[in-house]
């Protein structure tokens, strides 16, 4: 139950940990120059991976989920920031400033890569897969298991408002139609989700201790790692951008 999508591509051959570091890396590099123009560019390279992976598609509503956070940053922005002295245009009698505008844009920018950088590593990568490379260079497997839960909360969560959305329909319950109807069918649907949620938690901490999770001693795996041949080559690659970046900052 993820949001990993199958695909036949050379992004999801790529190993976890070097997807795990474009992720970084790409958002950092966002924060260290922070020209409009060059935050397209890593925005750009970054929607270019989602195309190459096949997985474009798949964060568009992750994206449309993010639409209003991004015309809460322009209103905001537009109208109050700092620095405001030229406007740029207005909505009736409010004006929007250029300052705030081009802030506000810097913002949505940096917002849209890195959704789109998550999305590359999400959608390319799977779960278990990340989270076993991450325990095998040392990390510790309670710390691996919550951020796999983490991963998986969603799509839970997605999966469990299906079926109780469906029982509640069965039931007679209207759960389509106008706004208000909507909202309505949406209030009784939080206390079984909520609770289903509790109860699931619960047997997932029962199977854990049965399978010897807190057990002591030195751990196995299921799997056989399969190391990706360019990796270290990747990997040095994107620490070499980023040391590249920060020189060229510094320097400026």
């Amino acid at each position: 139950m993820t949001l990993y999508v199958q695909k036949d591509s050379v992004i999801h051959d790529v190993d976890p940990l070097s997807k795990l570091l474009f992720v970084f890396i790409s958002i950092a590099l966002t924060y260290i120059v922070p020209n409009h123009l060059f935050v397209i560019g890593v925005l750009t390279f970054t929607l270019l991976l989602l195309l190459t992976g096949k997985v474009f598609k798949y964060i568009l509503p992750v994206i449309a989920l993010s639409m209003l956070l991004i015309v809460s940053i322009v209103i905001v922005q537009g109208f109050f920031h700092p620095d405001r002295t030229t406007v740029l245009f207005e909505i009736g009698p409010l004006p929007i400033y250029k300052e705030g505008f081009a802030f506000a844009l810097l913002l949505i920018l940096r917002i849209l890569n890195m959704v789109c950088a998550f999305g590359v590593l999400i959608l390319t990568t799977k779960p278990d897969s990340l989270v076993e490379s991450l325990i095998h260079k040392g990390m510790s497997p309670k710390i691996g298991y919550v951020f796999l839960s983490v991963l998986q909360i969603i799509p839970q969560m997605m999966a469990v408002t299906g079926k109780i959305t469906d029982a509640q329909r069965a039931r007679g319950m209207e759960t389509e139609g106008k706004l208000l109807i909507r909202i309505k069918s949406f209030i009784p649907l939080l206390g079984p989700v909520v609770l289903n949620s509790l109860n699931d938690t619960r047997e997932r901490s029962i199977a854990l201790e049965i399978r010897g999770f807190n057990a002591k001693g030195k751990k196995t795996f299921l799997n056989e790692t399969s190391y990706y041949k360019y990796g270290v080559t990747l990997k040095i690659l994107l620490v070499c951008i980023l040391l590249s970046t920060i020189v060229w900052r510094i320097t400026q």
